[in-house]
């Protein structure tokens, strides 16, 4: 009996060391598809990053434009007044 009771032990053990091979491998795969996961989302956000700063740019570019013509509009309605009295002084 002790060759058979050495042997149900051994299987016993070759059934654990086997579940816990499965349990290791799905584990990693767990892993690396999470990795994967995770190149992923730094992909999306790195091209939402560059998408961002364009749009930052050309939000800037207008912003100055809108600036510069706001200077302008203000320097004529500066001389306009000084026109109107100097009209109205005479």
């Amino acid at each position: 009996m002790t060759g058979e009771t050495t042997l149900r032990e051994v299987i016993i053990r070759l059934g654990r060391a086997m579940d816990a091979l499965e349990h290791s491998a799905a584990a990693r795969l767990e892993h690396e598809q999470d990795v994967k996961e995770t190149e992923a989302e730094v992909q999306r956000m790195n091209a939402d990053r560059s998408r961002l700063a364009q749009e930052l740019d050309h939000s800037e570019g207008r912003a100055d434009r809108l600036e510069e013509a706001n200077k302008e509009v203000s320097r004529r309605l500066v001389t306009a007044m000084e026109t109107i009295r100097a009209v109205l002084d005479r």
